[in-house]
């Protein structure tokens, strides 16, 4: 990189970004389209690298670009035939960031291993800081409201944002992992041990489906790294889950931590509300689309025609709170699934462009790089983008896109797995070297 492009490293500016998702913010800046200190340094970020990317950039892939290209073409469509234009164009500028925009400047971004590492330094750092803010949320009792306790570990993103920590404490763990995996010396049990105490906050999040979605990412970032300990891990959290009640029973409130597992198998035979209304939320979106299954009804559009599509099934919204502002009530606005979301707003070619992009995530997520080529940069790529995109695959069935801040670390994640889809590992390309000149 010319010294002058090293003045301004793009990745200060992601880096900054995902330390600045973690900002407290307040119930209007999650319900608008207000902008965030997090979605500005992204933003700049993206600005910089559009700009230094003009110069030129080596590595680039030929066609990479095309899933991400297409993904922005139908968020523009469905944005233009929309039932209510001005809330879709938002709709369609936050689209384009999280998946389009911030994804591709963060993959361009990483040019070297201090690139690489300054973001997920700041990624293992937001997790670490905020999974202490959420252990001492749930002792203290000054959590997010759950069964007439404030109890539940929301971080700093607070109530409105119930999810934000567990997805920040999934995608954290995963990376801290494989970054332990991939490095060498003290730093190796360092990390691998941090990756575990993560798991702590985590499970005092209560969420559901952030365990499964971690469950499944960590073991596919064991099974790159090692199959054998892959099974041995899977085979040993089966005993675990098993013994767990017999263990934390009658502890952390009143069965809380039997309930929220165990009505993991009991979800469709006797789901409770939530489930229940999450399951009236996705039969919703599927008549919605029913009738519009083209083009959709436009992005950010759904929650206009949800009450003309939902049962009675459907409940009013969702209790949230925390001891400084009381109980009140979250309006159930969204699908609570994104592949449906989509699906709903955008119809058939949106979700077939959607599809592909997480598609050709998912492809390059398991692409190998040749045997010895690379480094322990290289080495951590290999092992977080299938942890990564396994996580985020699994996250949409149960979640969607949503708002606040903390969709932008969405974004930062998506560009590591998007790096090896836009950019060629080095040791795969044909070196293409002068005369007497070695290729590197």
């Amino acid at each position: 990189m010319p010294a002058g492009h090293r003045l301004l490293r793009p990745s200060a500016l992601i880096a900054a970004a995902v330390l600045l998702a973690c900002l407290p913010a307040g119930p209007d800046d999650v319900t608008t389209s207000r902008l965030s200190p997090a979605d500005v340094a992204a933003g700049l970020g993206v600005a910089v690298v559009a700009i230094q990317s003009l110069v030129g950039l080596r590595g680039r892939t030929r066609w990479g670009w095309l899933p991400f290209g297409v993904a922005l073409a139908a968020f523009a469509l469905a944005t233009v035939t929309a039932t209510d234009v001005s809330t879709s164009v938002l709709g369609f500028v936050r689209y384009a960031e999280i998946f389009v925009l911030v994804p591709v400047a963060v993959a361009l971004a990483l040019r070297d291993r201090s690139d690489l590492y300054l973001v997920a330094g700041a990624l293992v750092a937001v997790a670490a800081a905020e999974g202490g803010v959420g252990v001492h949320q749930y002792l203290s009792r000054t959590g997010a409201s759950y069964a007439g306790e404030y109890l539940r570990a929301v971080g700093t993103f607070g109530p409105e944002q119930v999810m934000a920590l567990a997805s920040l404490l999934g995608y954290g763990i995963v990376v801290t992992l494989a970054l332990g995996l991939a490095v060498r010396g003290p730093a190796r049990p360092l990390l691998i041990a941090l990756a575990g105490l993560l798991l702590v906050p985590l499970a005092l999040t209560l969420s559901r489906g952030a365990w499964i979605a971690t469950a499944i990412a960590v073991l596919a970032v064991l099974a790159v790294a090692n199959r054998r300990v892959a099974i041995g891990v899977a085979g040993t959290a089966a005993l675990l889950v098993a013994a767990l009640p017999l263990t934390v029973a009658g502890h952390g409130g009143p069965g809380t931590f039997v309930e929220r597992i165990t009505s993991i198998t009991t979800s469709t035979s006797a789901p409770d509300q939530s489930v229940l209304d999450r399951y009236a939320l996705w039969r919703t979106a599927a008549a919605i689309w029913a009738d519009h299954p083209v083009l959709g009804v436009g992005i950010r559009d759904f929650a206009g025609y949800r009450d003309s599509y939902a049962s009675v099934a459907l409940s009013a919204g969702s209790d949230v709170g925390d001891p400084s502002t009381g109980l009140g009530r979250e309006p159930l606005l969204s699908a609570h699934n994104q592949y449906l979301q989509v699906l709903s707003e955008q119809g058939t070619v949106g979700l077939v462009a959607f599809g592909g992009l997480l598609g050709a995530l998912a492809a390059g997520a398991v692409r190998r790089a040749p045997s010895g080529s690379g480094g322990p940069e290289r080495r951590f790529l290999d092992l977080a983008a299938p942890g990564i995109v396994a996580w985020t695959l699994v996250d949409f069935v149960y979640g969607d896109l949503g708002g606040g801040s903390g969709a932008v670390l969405l974004a930062v994640l998506l560009g590591l797995a998007a790096r090896r889809v836009l950019i060629v590992p080095a040791g795969t390309r044909p070196a293409r070297a002068e005369p007497g000149v070695a290729a590197s």
